[in-house]
């Protein structure tokens, strides 16, 4: 099981959501406790280029870039945002 860690950027991402989207992202965050590494019903998850431990976890139209901690046993949550931003 691992710990997942949201970041104050996702969190105030989260927090400008519609309570249903809101919802959708948050049990898809939670999910991540789970297995970060699989994908599931209702959303996906890539490995980010470049990077050892990054990957991109999305629902619907928006994006979380997240990290594994080195010990595999922490996701940190990095930032959220749509689609339309872009990756940077």
């Amino acid at each position: 099981m691992f710990k997942v860690f949201v970041k104050r950027n996702a969190r105030n991402y989260l927090a400008s959501l519609s309570k249903k989207e809101h919802q959708q992202c948050y049990d898809a965050l939670v999910k991540l406790g789970e297995n970060p590494f699989r994908k599931r019903s209702g959303c996906d998850i890539k490995k980010k280029g470049g990077e050892e431990e990054g990957y991109r976890l999305r629902v619907g139209k928006h994006r979380f870039n997240y990290w594994v901690g080195k010990s595999r046993l922490v996701v940190t949550v990095e930032e959220g945002f749509q689609r339309e931003r872009g990756y940077r």
